[in-house]
């Protein structure tokens, strides 16, 4: 089910859900299901636009036509695939981390099932980027893909996330945030394709250079060795 048991919130509490699953949030990032719920209650402007420019893509209606959810039986052929393909890619980012596409919490606080499917898309195609950008799934790594899902979706719940997570950051790790990884994903944010109009489920078995270059991708540069230049590519 892509809502479980969904809600209908009066504007008082939305905004105590919003505050509630923040403070937890950032307490315990951790907590998905807080995460999602912060999403949900902040993020309804956003998943309405990115509603409607789905609609306007041919790809992005061919997904609402279709809904396709990202789960083990809808994907499990990748794990099949040739090594050079994106779904290869995507398999093994996933067996690396023992991450299962099952494991996406349902989606409770919007409105109507067309804007509930939109932000379980939003959701389940997390690691869809994480493959083609290239990043880890560490502090650092998370919260360089949620500059470059702000820059996509503008949900509020990105901002908070990437301001949370480097509030978190050792001093080191922030300053390598913010002249190595903050820049590049501002330009890869940018620059990408929209990518909530992408069906990658069909892209699987094309090579992942290919889909990276159709698609404006620019891998996270490597870490920078110490005493290093540090230069965001072009």
């Amino acid at each position: 089910m892509i809502r479980g048991s969904g809600f209908r919130l009066k504007g008082w509490q939305q905004a105590a859900v919003a505050v509630g699953s923040a403070v937890g949030a950032l307490l315990d990032p951790r907590r998905a299901d807080l995460i999602a719920a912060l999403g949900e209650t902040t993020g309804k402007p956003a998943f309405d636009r990115v509603l409607e420019r789905m609609k306007r893509s041919p790809e992005g209606r061919e997904i609402l036509l279709e809904r396709p959810r990202v789960i083990s039986t809808n994907v499990g052929h990748a794990w099949d695939l040739p090594d050079n393909t994106f779904g290869a890619a995507y398999a093994r980012f996933m067996g690396s981390r023992n991450f299962s596409p099952d494991d996406r919490p349902p989606v409770r606080f919007m409105e109507t099932e067309e804007l509930a499917y939109v932000a379980m898309r939003a959701r389940e195609v997390h690691d869809f980027w994480h493959t083609l950008f290239d990043l880890p799934t560490n502090l650092i790594g998370e919260t360089a893909l949620k500059v470059i899902e702000f820059e996509q979706m503008l949900l509020p719940m990105c901002l908070m996330s990437v301001l949370g997570g480097t509030a978190r950051f050792s001093d080191k790790q922030r300053s390598l945030f913010y002249q190595h990884y903050f820049p590049w994903a501002l330009k890869a944010g940018a620059r990408s394709t929209d990518l909530m109009c992408v069906y990658y489920e069909k892209h699987f078995h094309e090579d992942l250079e290919d889909v990276r270059r159709k698609w404006g991708i620019i891998p996270a540069p490597p870490p920078p060795r110490p005493n290093a230049t540090i230069v965001v590519p072009l």
